[in-house]
């Protein structure tokens, strides 16, 4: 046998050997398949999934106001100015406030109260309480609870940084008058009267004072 032959029958030999070899890694398709696909996560889109979502709504905002309101739209200002500022800290505060002026305002004590009301609602209050010492009134209240508090509106001017909220407020407290001899002339001391007031407080943001004041009242 002549060695070109040779040489032929040993390639022939490793082509058929590296068919069957590919044959049996590959293995055979018969028609039209869809090619498989392993899945890869994309690093994109993995990163992406993690990636707090900026810009989304305030729930401390759309908590107690309507998403885009005014109201709300006046609430974002006032964060933008104030980062800190929290709608439902302030909430929390406006509760205590209320109790605080209302009974100070039962009682008469009027220089407790003082620095959390605007000049009018100081001067209102007082004229009600001189009233009532001029013709021998005295009142004798007990705030019970408060029975619901909500957000009513929210205004915000940015040529001034002046900020009001209302609040409506209903409290349960009980409440009776006595005339200068002590006896009751209006209410009852066992009986839970429930008050309704519509609150707007108001302050300066962006300034170092933080407190809020009382700057009108309504029922």
């Amino acid at each position: 046998m002549s060695s070109p032959l040779i040489q032929l029958l040993v390639l022939a030999g490793i082509a058929l050997f590296l068919i069957l070899r590919l044959r049996d890694v590959l293995g055979t398709r018969e028609g039209y398949e869809k090619p498989q696909v392993t899945r890869q996560d994309n690093p994109r889109t993995t990163r992406e999934s993690f990636e707090v979502i900026e810009g989304g709504a305030d729930s401390d905002i759309t908590d107690h106001v309507e998403e885009n309101s005014e109201a709300a739209r006046a609430l974002v200002a006032m964060k933008a100015l104030e980062p800190d500022f929290s709608v439902g800290e302030f909430l929390g505060g406006a509760r205590g406030a209320y109790e605080m002026i209302l009974m100070g305002f039962e009682a008469g004590e009027m220089a407790d109260i003082k620095p959390f009301l605007s000049d009018d609602v100081y001067e209102s209050f007082a004229m009600v309480v001189e009233s009532r010492r001029e013709q021998g009134l005295t009142i004798e209240a007990s705030f019970v609870g408060l029975r619901e508090l909500k957000l009513e509106d929210a205004t915000f001017d940015p040529a001034t940084n002046e900020a009001e909220i209302t609040v409506r407020f209903v409290g349960e407290l009980t409440s009776v008058v006595r005339d200068n001899g002590g006896e009751i002339i209006e209410g009852n001391p066992n009986e839970v009267k429930r008050q309704k007031d519509i609150w707007t407080f108001a302050r300066k943001m962006g300034t170092d004072n933080p407190n809020w004041q009382l700057v009108a009242t309504g029922g």
